[in-house]
């Protein structure tokens, strides 16, 4: 394999993933516009040359009426804590303060909730601190290419996880008689609860295969 079509490969694996991992979180996003083959993905997003023109890979999805009913609060009148999410891969190498603001400034534009930056490279220090100037106005989460060549969650030792609803997880804090900081914990960094977005306070059911009960549930609290 020549190394357009390697880096086409690599490309268009980390894109299936995203994708996948977009529609995972709930947004509404038909399995036909990543289901492509490599043939059809190089056909229609790489040069004459056969590299991958990352500029092309963007897209941007709007929750489904089912992502919005999770991400409901409790509180009567108030928005769901979810909105519409755009996702860019990147074409620099390096990914300095002057891309962190333009990225942030392109989601801020658009009105988007979310901003996904898929990098080749990882953002250096000083571009992580200009995100973290925004978070109360902006999500902005960064995979790395390399990290999303597999979908973790379809490895078969991977279980199920599912967020519950604002209102689920208050069900099951008094169902149980629990305090949220009695729940077993996931970090925010986790691999998994990276892929689904989790944030501060969102409770998962973890879904395991079980060779006496058939399966079983646990909980898991995720910590910022």
């Amino acid at each position: 394999m020549s190394d357009p079509d390697r880096e086409a490969s690599r490309v268009w694996r980390a894109w299936k993933t995203v994708h996948e991992m977009v529609a995972d979180r709930g947004y509404e996003i038909s399995e036909e516009e990543y289901t492509l083959s490599l043939a059809d993905f190089q056909s229609r997003f790489c040069d004459g040359e056969g590299r991958p023109q990352r500029k092309s890979l963007s897209f941007s999805a709007n929750p489904s009426p089912s992502m919005l009913q999770t991400h409901a609060s409790l509180r009567p009148g108030a928005p769901p804590d979810c909105g519409p999410i755009w996702v860019e891969f990147l074409t620099e190498i390096s990914i300095g303060v002057k891309q962190a603001k333009a990225f942030v400034h392109r989601v801020k534009d658009g009105n988007y909730h979310t901003g996904i930056m898929v990098c080749i490279n990882a953002p250096t220090a000083a571009s992580l601190k200009s995100f973290a100037a925004v978070e109360k106005e902006v999500t902005v989460e960064i995979f790395l290419e390399e990290n999303l060549l597999v979908n973790i969650t379809k490895h078969e030792l991977v279980p199920k996880h599912v967020l519950l609803s604002k209102l689920e997880k208050k069900r099951l804090l008094e169902r149980y008689r629990l305090k949220e900081s009695q729940l077993p914990r996931i970090q925010k960094d986790d691999p998994v609860a990276r892929y689904f977005g989790l944030k501060k306070g969102n409770v998962v059911k973890i879904i395991r295969r079980s060779e006496t009960s058939g399966r079983y549930a646990s909980y898991r609290l995720c910590l910022g």
